[in-house]
């Protein structure tokens, strides 16, 4: 079996500002970490390794700087890792951006099981894992939480807004994961002396035979124009005391407010 995680490296949002003049995200001093539900993907297939066996590849695009988190991968227990890297992949949107791993996933080859984290912490779109799926012709499930394989099928369940729904695919297929299948496991010593050893090769466009015309900003329909803090919407006030003088002060404030 070979596993193929996924994996984004975005900036911690507690350290994340926006510069009031350009509408950007100030990334300058601030923490990037791996996107939180990527690791629940590199969980479920480190789990999937344990009971089934196999390989786990880790893949991520960005700049160079997103070695650290493939290293990251590395400790947990992945197998290898590659990073896609080139300039012509900025300002990838959703589209481009599954373009650019479908044709890296491609080059690696004889795949099994596909694993994704359900959304980036940092667009909250959700659209990456089912486009690369699409573009790859896999079969897929989103928001998984439960993974089981039987004679070349997966079994698995994925949440629902009022439950959860079972799910039989076949393989090669791709999943998004959920929290829900388990907190990500502690790095290993072992795990973490080999992370700083492993050769992490780097691929460019040329490498992945990918057109110019469809990576980063040439590639992207869709564009973020302007990032910006919801404006106050006025004065704020904490009522104080007991539930019921809370209730009251409140119902004489919305009296006087609505006459």
């Amino acid at each position: 079996m070979k596993y193929i995680v996924c994996l984004k490296q975005v900036p911690e949002t507690e350290g994340v500002r926006i510069n009031p003049e350009t509408g950007t995200l100030m990334r300058e001093g601030v923490k990037s970490i791996i996107n939180p539900y990527d690791l629940y993907a590199l969980e479920a297939a480190l789990k999937a390794k344990e009971h089934y066996g196999g390989q786990i590849v880790v893949i991520s695009m960005g700049p160079p700087q997103a070695e650290e988190a493939l290293r990251e991968a590395i400790s947990y227990g992945a197998d290898e890792a590659i990073l896609l890297s080139d300039r012509t992949f900025a300002g990838a949107d959703t589209l481009a951006t599954s373009y650019t791993l479908a044709q890296a996933i491609k080059k690696i080859g004889n795949y099994d099981i596909i694993f994704c984290g359900k959304q980036a912490i940092d667009g909250d779109t959700a659209q990456v894992g089912p486009e690369l799926a699409q573009r790859l012709n896999l079969p897929y499930a989103t928001y998984v939480h439960k993974i089981g394989i039987k004679d070349n099928f997966l079994l698995v369940e994925r949440n629902l807004d009022d439950g959860f729904q079972t799910l039989q695919l076949s393989l090669p297929a791709l999943l998004t994961i959920v929290k829900e299948i388990g907190e990500p496991r502690v790095p290993s010593i072992r795990g973490k002396m080999r992370a700083k050893k492993v050769q992490i090769p780097v691929w460019t466009a040329q490498d992945i035979d990918a057109k110019a015309e469809k990576l980063g900003l040439s590639g992207s329909p869709t564009r973020v124009v302007k990032i910006f803090s919801p404006p106050s919407r006025g004065e704020k006030e904490i009522f104080t005391g007991k539930v019921d003088e809370c209730v009251k002060k409140l119902y004489d404030k919305l009296e006087n407010v609505l006459g």
